[in-house]
């Protein structure tokens, strides 16, 4: 059975027009396999399609497509999904929105790989988690592949909680095994809903409405110090702003910021007393006509890494800006 027969029958069972399978993989033969006819059956039914993996994979889905490459949007992961909550809003979305509306649209995202840390997993397996509610009740497919050779047994194990589908890539053909018996997206979301423990030696900045101006100097001072310039200082800044603003209106009114640095990376973290309760929270594209509500958007497209921690204690945001 192909990807698209058990995307049909996934949809059938269902009734969610959304479908999103995870494609597993050994070499670059099933890769092809499992991709290339995938992107020319929707050429074909005139669906748009849109590649979103890794430098090197995505050279070799170009190869396997030749002059059919022309007629696909080609986006490298690593570059365009280096932050994971930035691929829904950012990849996924703006592609998918800018179809025409009811049109079927058909995508390949790859936003997890051999190499992605283990500080950067969480944030990659909560983000395929959260595509299924991101996309429910569009006509859209997300196939996601996955390295059976390269990746850990965890990684593999929750491909199928994040996944309704799966499907195995032969060099001939691919193969249909099962609808998946352990899908649970929301059970992903809480399990990688990890305390982010307290950094000691980090510059740390108490706020209040009073002091945001201060908290943003001091914050953008610490991280020139650390080594951080231009547009990546900037982009430092306006996430400080932006968060610490953020606790002050919805988080208890007040809130700790600090930074430091760790590995190549400035890390900045605040700290509040509000919870979160909407997963999709800074991952959804905003309305042009929409007043406020970007603030974790932003965030999301502008750093390098964004892990997030709430409970009935409070809220923790970090962020990773490369040096």
């Amino acid at each position: 059975m192909s990807a698209d027969a058990l995307a049909a029958r996934a949809a059938d069972a269902t009734g969610d027009p959304f479908v999103h399978p995870a494609l597993f993989y050994r070499d670059d033969r099933e890769y092809l396999a499992g991709t290339v006819p995938f992107i020319l059956d929707g050429l074909t039914a005139g669906e748009p399609v849109a590649v979103a993996v890794p430098g090197e994979r995505l050279e070799l889905v170009r190869d396997g497509l030749g002059d059919a490459a022309s007629e696909v949007r080609l986006l490298d992961m690593r570059e365009a999904g280096r932050n994971p909550g930035r691929i829904i809003p950012g990849v996924l979305r703006a592609f998918a929105d800018a179809q025409p509306p009811g049109r079927r649209v058909r995508i390949i995202g790859e936003p997890i790989w051999a190499g992605r840390s283990d500080t950067e997993y969480p944030a990659c397996v909560q983000h395929e988690a959260l595509i299924n509610a991101a996309f429910t009740g569009r006509p859209v497919t997300i196939l996601c592949p996955y390295d059976l050779t390269r990746l850990d047994a965890d990684v593999l194990a929750d491909a199928y909680a994040t996944h309704p589908t799966v499907v195995h890539a032969d060099t001939g053909a691919v193969t249909a095994e099962q609808i998946s018996d352990a899908y649970d997206p929301d059970g992903i979301v809480a399990r990688y809903n990890r305390p982010l423990p307290v950094v000691a030696d980090a510059l740390a900045f108490a706020f209040d409405s009073e002091t945001l101006p201060d908290a943003r100097h001091t914050v953008t001072a610490a991280a020139e110090r650390l080594g951080l310039t231009g547009l990546r200082l900037a982009d430092l800044a306006l996430v400080t702003a932006e968060l610490t603003t953020n606790s002050v209106v919805h988080g208890g009114g007040t809130g700790t910021v600090r930074v430091w640095a760790e590995d190549r990376y400035v890390v900045c973290e605040v700290r509040d007393k509000g919870r979160l309760g909407d997963p999709l929270a800074g991952r959804r594209p905003a309305p042009q006509e929409q007043r406020g509500g970007r603030g974790l958007l932003l965030v999301n497209l502008v750093a390098d890494l964004v892990r997030l921690h709430t409970g009935d204690e409070g809220t923790t945001v970090r962020c990773w800006f490369a040096l």
